[in-house]
């Protein structure tokens, strides 16, 4: 970091030139997020999103990929710097919600990335190192990072970063491990009313797991979330139904808790189905694991927006707390997640969805991008910072293993 500062601001001078740089672009880069926020797309479907994106940084000298791991709407987007710095990685979500579309604002989260890389480009040509921006798709359901993950994406980058909007900022707010569970009950389809002996109801087999899931919850630690809808019913009031189905979302602090938790709701499922004689099939997506956030880089990171004049709040004590796949990469690299207040509504609601393409979502993404722009350059250039944020993640990463850091 540069060790000069500006006597009216307590700015470093490149961070002033950084700043400059997002200012230049914030007409472009509303365009940019209003476009995607007034074209919602599901996750793994987010193709209009990735050509937008990936346009605008190759216009701007980014050797673009697209489709990495496997993944169809995913994309890498790199600038090449002076040899022998540090790589950091920008994050990019745009996939929406379905039929409240961009109500967690990743057509925010998107943008600042992009245009932070960009405006870092364009002020510091100059910097050591690598920039990378990665579109990671559907993080609201499919878990596009653990996939990216378990393809070595994120293999040999130094750290992490994005910018969620949310209703308070905060740069220490962690998240649960979660997995989504889909359970599909079988019965025996009979006439309702004049041989229902011969069925068998899937139906009442979903409703009795229901019950029992209801009474697991007194027997699970207090962070534990439970939550679940039914996607099938039956067909007609007068038919046993033979197939239903169920999707739920459980969480816990960790990955270890979280597999007491699934094992305990299973069982219970698995009982119920048995009780009424049909049976049920339970179908698991990725798991989300626990947000490991490196302290240290979330410091760095707080000083900034701290700088941009804005008050950074502590977490809640307890609640407040969703799941997101960066968890995942959090186990392989430093990583950070915080959140820039939005306004007072919830996240996924159709209030937040409305401030996303607002306004209020276009400024807090030119605070999102300047404070990415600026912990970035300080990564960048600062070699002890860097250090500092790697020995402790490789700290963590070892007490995690039993002393053993590339495990």
């Amino acid at each position: 970091m540069d060790s000069t500062t500006n006597g009216q601001t307590g700015r470093a001078p490149s961070h002033e030139e950084i700043l400059k740089a997002v200012d230049a672009k914030d007409h472009e880069l509303r365009e940019l997020a209003r476009t995607i926020h007034a074209h919602p797309e599901l996750s793994f479907h987010e193709y209009q999103a990735q050509g937008w994106l990936t346009n605008t940084l190759e216009q701007a000298g980014f050797a673009v990929e697209k489709g990495i791991a496997g993944l169809e709407t995913s994309f890498r987007a790199v600038w090449e710097g002076k040899p022998g710095g540090p790589t950091i990685a920008l994050l990019a979500e745009y996939d929406a919600l379905p039929t409240i579309g961009h109500a967690c604002g990743h057509n925010l989260i998107c943008t600042a990335s992009v245009g932070a890389a960009m405006a870092l480009k364009e002020a510091v040509p100059d910097l050591p190192g690598r920039i990378v921006v990665l579109g990671t798709p559907a993080e609201e359901e499919g878990g596009g990072k653990i996939i990216m993950c378990e393809q070595g994406v994120f293999d040999g980058v130094d750290a992490v970063m994005m910018v969620h909007p949310q209703s308070k900022t905060m740069v220490l707010r962690g998240g649960l491990a979660c997995v989504d569970a889909t359970f599909t009950f079988h019965g025996k389809q009979a006439h309702a009313a004049s041989s229902p002996e011969k069925g068998i109801s899937a139906l009442d087999a979903m409703i009795n797991a229901f019950v029992a899931i209801n009474s697991v919850r007194q027997f699970v630690t207090s962070d534990v979330r439970i939550h679940g809808i039914i996607t099938k019913g039956g067909d007609a009031p007068n038919v046993v139904p033979e197939l239903c189905e169920a999707v739920f979302i459980l969480r816990a602090q960790t990955v270890v808790g979280l597999a007491e938790v699934r094992n305990k709701v299973y069982r219970a499922v698995r009982a119920a189905a048995e009780g009424m004689g049909a049976t049920v099939d339970i179908a698991e997506g990725l798991i989300y694991a626990e947000r490991n956030t490196n302290k240290t880089l979330a410091a760095l990171f707080q000083s900034n927006l701290e700088q941009l004049g804005l008050e950074v709040h502590e977490p809640p004590a307890q609640g407040g707390i969703g799941s997101s796949d960066i968890g995942n990469v959090s186990q392989i690299t430093a990583a950070i997640h915080p959140y820039i207040r939005l306004g007072d509504a919830s996240t996924h609601t159709p209030e937040f969805a409305r401030l996303a393409g607002a306004e209020e979502g276009m400024v807090e993404m030119n605070y999102a991008a300047k404070a990415l722009a600026m912990t970035a350059y300080d990564l960048l250039t600062d070699p002890v910072a860097l250090k500092e944020v790697r020995t402790e993640f490789e700290q963590w990463q070892a007490q995690r293993n039993g002393g053993h850091p590339n495990e």
